[in-house]
């Protein structure tokens, strides 16, 4: 029988999970400078990641899950049309869709980005409200920025833009955030004393 993975073998999975479908589209771009080849190598890569998600942990996380069903369903459409605006588009609708959750659940009063990291951080509801605004518009920003990019640029700077860019820009924003959260941070309750 085999052993349990590690916690850290764990993180390096859902680390591939994350990242297989965007790096495997850069490096087929970079090797064929064809945008349906990459598409391709998008596709399988994120068909492949989910798969080895679901196999290690029995369940896809709702984040991973979410951006490889859209790697799937616009690079399908990329390969269908034969048209790589369908894959441009991607991140403008995932960043979209996601802003406006953020920014619908505050409206409703709900808080999407508690549901999506309350077990990991403990933050008070205000300090989650500000959080997920800030998420909510940078989503949109990005949605825009894509937009912009891939219609005005060179199709070479939208792949650099797409993957490394995208990813720095939200490493980048989330270091941005962890003033409020190293603020606002509560650790967990002592327990209960007989």
């Amino acid at each position: 029988m085999s052993q349990p993975l590690s916690n850290k073998t764990k993180a390096l999975i859902r680390s591939g999970v994350d990242y297989a479908g965007p790096l495997a589209f850069l490096v087929g771009y970079l090797v064929t400078h064809d945008m349906l080849s990459a598409t391709w190598a998008l596709v399988g890569a994120s068909a492949i990641a989910l798969a080895v998600g679901y196999g290690v942990e029995r369940r896809i996380a709702p984040m991973p899950l979410f951006a490889g069903l859209a790697a799937l369903i616009f690079g399908g459409l990329t390969l269908y049309f034969h048209d790589p605006r369908f894959v441009k588009i991607k991140p403008t609708a995932i960043n979209t869709i996601l802003g406006l959750t953020m920014l619908g659940g505050l409206v409703l009063k709900r808080n999407p980005l508690k549901a999506l990291l309350g077990e990991a951080i403990t933050l008070p509801d205000a300090a989650w409200r500000t959080l997920t605004l800030r998420y909510g518009l940078f989503f949109l920003c990005v949605a825009v920025l894509n937009e912009a990019i891939w219609r005005t640029q060179p199709e070479s700077i939208w792949i650099w833009f797409r993957m490394p860019g995208l990813q720095i820009l939200s490493l980048v924003f989330s270091l941005t955030q962890l003033p409020l959260m190293m603020k606002h941070i509560q650790s967990d309750p002592p327990a209960d004393r007989p």
